[in-house]
């Protein structure tokens, strides 16, 4: 598992060195990897065709995602991104808020 951020990689080791972690961890910030996947949409270039997880228009400068990659004969190839809701197994917090009364919360789409 490789973990990607787009701070700075000082920042980033800082962070996980103050909380004790040890998996590996790489910065984005001086590439275009969150671009291409469709977690950062280049909000300076006010782009109306901008769009995050490749469907809806971006909210804010970035959201998480979780990509899947392989390596196959010195070739690297995407075999599978998910985002929004898509990552919600990995966040234990909305599994407990959806089997409260109100669940969380949240306004329901027309």
């Amino acid at each position: 598992m490789l973990c990607i951020s787009r701070g700075p990689l000082s920042a980033l080791q800082a962070y996980k060195q103050r909380m004790g972690w040890t998996f590996e961890w790489a910065s984005s910030a001086e590439s275009e990897f969150n671009f291409d996947l469709g977690v950062s949409p280049h909000m300076t270039e006010l782009d109306p065709e901008a769009r995050h997880n490749f469907t809806q228009p971006p909210g804010a400068e970035g959201h998480a995602g979780l990509s899947n990659f392989a390596l196959l004969n010195g070739e690297v190839y995407h075999a599978y991104s998910c985002y929004s809701r898509g990552l919600e197994a990995f966040n234990a917090g909305y599994a407990l808020l959806d089997r409260a009364p109100r669940g969380r919360n949240e306004d329901c789409p027309e």
